[in-house]
């Protein structure tokens, strides 16, 4: 294996780390968003988030990347307006839909971990006199959020896979300099298992340290 790949491949990292970071905060800023709008039942925001898992958990992520890089130039209302900088960059683009995509598959799994609560934390609170909304907010989701935990640590491994797709709207990541570099040396196996590789090192690495604070936050809730 051709070692002098490396370097030119891990100048894509902090990009597709700083990527995957910045959509995980994103994604779960608004994945809680959405839960508590599913939860006590706001409406019309409701459908409105409906419509957003709908949309975002029923089509491809490359495809949701597509769209948002390359759709607002369609429209004049948008190509001209302040958002139109923002919408034509490929970074901030593919972390909108990385973030998108992970807030819609969240708040599905928020939303089914704040419905498994058991009814009696429910009745407990309102014995103790809370509305709705301080049950929600002070019991019932941190609860959840604890249930929830461990499927939340595959969802960010799933979201800094998904980074890699950035590439295909021309991000220099480590999937963009490994494309770039097998374009130059037609070195494919090389090039890509090497990537492949490093993709395996960060899934490694995120692994560790997901179940390591599965472990802290379950400890601390026995």
């Amino acid at each position: 294996m051709n070692m002098d790949y490396l370097p030119e491949l891990l100048k894509g990292l902090g990009t597709t780390l700083e990527l995957t970071l910045v959509s995980l905060f994103t994604g779960l800023v608004l994945a809680i968003l959405f839960t508590l709008v599913l939860a006590l039942k706001v409406r019309p925001l409701t459908w409105l988030v409906k419509l957003q898992i709908l949309l975002f958990t029923g089509t491809p992520l490359l495809i949701q990347i597509f769209l948002i890089y390359y759709g607002p130039a369609q429209f004049d209302a948008i190509r001209n307006s302040v958002l139109r900088p923002w919408l034509s960059q490929p970074w901030f683009c593919a972390m909108l839909a990385l973030a998108l995509n992970s807030a819609a598959y969240s708040t599905l799994l928020f939303k089914g971990a704040i419905d498994a609560v058991p009814n009696s934390d429910r009745e407990a609170c309102m014995a103790l006199g809370m509305t709705n909304r301080q049950a929600l907010l002070r019991v019932i989701l941190p609860h959840a959020v604890r249930r929830a935990l461990p499927a939340y640590g595959n969802e960010v491994i799933l979201v800094m896979k998904g980074s890699s797709l950035a590439s295909t709207i021309t991000l220099m990541d480590l999937m963009g300099y490994a494309a770039r570099l097998n374009a130059q040396t037609y070195d494919t196996l090389t090039v890509f298992t090497m990537a492949g590789l490093i993709y395996l090192a960060m899934t490694g690495v995120l692994t560790v340290l997901i179940r390591f604070m599965e472990h802290k936050v379950l400890a601390f809730s026995r």
